[in-house]
């Protein structure tokens, strides 16, 4: 790489840096105005409220990171174009296409280490965040809680694991029902392959029970029905599925072949799985936009071009939106649902940098 190549990127660096701050703490200003009434109204502490934007900061930063490399490259092509910079550079010998490959090398990075910390941190942050939300501010039942794929839920001297839930049908895929005496003991155990909400009562199907006999001894019985009443409705652990921000890629993928196996629709979970792996991309996409569009505004119209830029960012997130949309409904396979918004800005970026070479 040429010293006029790293002071490039150098500036660029700094710009990034600058931008994803910026757009970061303004994200966090306008969701904490948002939402300050609602921590108010439930008599939050001052800590939780502090945690819950602690801990939902790395999901906005991932977020940012495209739009902040957009802007950036237009500022920084921007202010080189007013300096007469970019002509400098030609003359040294440094083309716009070794330019354009600095600065998509240079991205790399970036989105190497976006994935990195989507995939690491933004799960479990993320959860972190929507339990003190649904438990300080919604006062929803603390005793909700779920591991990698499964929901667990600690009753009235019980507990229930629930390796899949579909709420849509009322289902649950392999439960397993703990209950207790006073001293913690098991007294009775129901496990089925499948369990159906009947309006006042779950029937769990083909299953086994286990029961603490008066001797101390456990009986067991296998059943194809069994009706059991619990104070607990399909809405109770309907606010124990997970958000997709909440599972790293390949636990998305996990879930997605759990629920396939067991009989159920999983396409939510596939565009879900394969937008986490298409959407880091579009920051290397957005360079093959942003830079011809810099090129195109005039000197001194930095406001302009910046205004475009981030109306590029909003029709992105409106084309994934609906393509999300059409996949989750079935009219699109997930895996195009997923990358179709890349494709199409793509194309317009590669029409931009050949109409720019032209």
């Amino acid at each position: 790489m040429t010293i006029l190549s790293k002071y490039v990127l150098q500036e660029f660096y700094k710009l990034f840096v600058f931008c994803e701050a910026l757009f970061v703490f303004l994200f966090l200003m306008v969701d904490f105005l948002q939402k300050i009434d609602n921590f108010i109204e439930a008599k939050a502490t001052k800590s939780a409220v502090l945690l819950y934007f602690l801990y939902k900061a790395p999901f906005i930063v991932v977020n940012m990171v495209p739009p902040a490399v957009l802007i950036s490259v237009i500022i920084l092509f921007m202010s080189m174009k007013k300096k007469n910079e970019l002509t400098a550079l030609r003359t040294s010998g440094l083309s716009l296409f070794s330019l354009f490959k600095t600065m998509m090398l240079g991205s790399l990075l970036i989105v190497a280490g976006m994935f990195l910390v989507s995939e690491t941190v933004v799960p479990y942050t993320s959860s972190k965040g929507n339990r003190i939300w649904n438990v300080e501010v919604q006062k929803q039942d603390p005793g909700l809680f779920y591991g990698k794929e499964e929901i667990w839920y600690r009753g009235d001297n019980a507990i229930y694991w629930i390796r899949q839930f579909n709420p849509k049908e009322r289902t649950m895929g392999n439960p397993a029902f703990y209950f207790f005496d006073g001293a913690f003991r098991v007294t009775k155990k129901i496990e089925g392959r499948r369990g159906v909400w009947q309006g006042d009562h779950w029937k769990i199907e083909n299953g086994i029970l286990q029961e603490l006999k008066e001797d101390g001894q456990y009986a067991f019985a296998r059943f194809e029905d069994y009706a059991v009443h619990i104070p607990e409705t399909p809405e109770t652990f309907m606010r124990g599925t997970r958000k997709p921000e909440e599972m790293s890629y390949w636990q998305l993928k996990d879930y997605a072949e759990t629920v396939r196996q067991e009989g159920y629709n999983n396409a939510k979970y596939l565009v879900d799985m394969n937008i986490k792996l298409a959407f880091p991309f579009i920051s290397l996409i957005l360079l093959t936009i942003g830079i011809p569009l810099a090129l195109r505004v005039k000197k001194g119209a930095t406001p302009l071009a910046v205004s475009i830029g981030m109306a590029v960012c909003f029709l992105y997130i409106l084309v994934l939106g609906l393509a999300r949309s059409l996949g989750l409904g079935g009219v699109l396979p997930p895996l195009f649902a997923a990358w179709l918004a890349n494709l199409l800005f793509l194309f317009l970026g590669l029409y931009m940098m050949i109409h720019m070479e032209r």
